[in-house]
């Protein structure tokens, strides 16, 4: 572990060694083999420890590096550079495509929701109408049942009023 450079280094994050356990970042130190351990740990990370922010020029430079192997510089320069050929606008295009389509469907989905809607506010209203011409036929028979009441009652009282006025000629 102390050999290794510590690349993360923030409040919250633990890290596991078998000598110690868990343990927070900040506050582990390396481990000595006779020393008992700090009662109070540094809560500040020195200043040589790199982190993941740092450019790889501002890495050590040590002969046990990594990055001191030619080919794997190369390999990093190559990462580094933007591409500039045909592939990378043909994967652009896709990309842009692609998003197109997520956002289409999008809309598509929302407009398929707002359809399902309308259909049934549709079917309210359909039912809705209905109720209300139902209303209107009762309220229809209810007044023909009166006038045919009417009828009756006036074609009763006309027979009547002509039969008293034949009775009394």
């Amino acid at each position: 572990m102390s050999a290794e450079p510590q690349f993360l280094s923030f409040k919250g994050l633990k890290q596991y060694t078998p000598e110690d356990g868990w343990g927070q970042v900040h506050t582990l130190t390396p481990p000595a083999s006779a020393a008992p351990k700090a009662a109070a740990p540094s809560a500040s990370v020195p200043d040589n420890v790199p982190t993941l922010t740092d450019t790889l020029e501002a890495a050590p430079n040590d002969a046990n590096h990594a990055l001191s192997d030619p080919s794997m510089e190369s390999l990093l320069e190559q990462l580094r550079a933007a591409p500039n050929d045909s592939l990378t606008h043909t994967w652009r295009t896709v990309a842009a495509e692609v998003n197109l389509l997520t956002q289409r469907m999008a809309l598509q989905r929302e407009l398929k929701e707002r359809l399902r809607q309308l259909d049934q506010d549709l079917v309210n209203l359909r039912s809705t109408i209905l109720l209300h011409l139902r209303e209107v036929e009762q309220a229809a028979e209810q007044q023909l049942h009166t006038a045919r009441q009417r009828a009756d009652t006036s074609a009763l009282a006309q027979s009547k009023l002509a039969a008293k006025l034949n009775a009394d000629r």
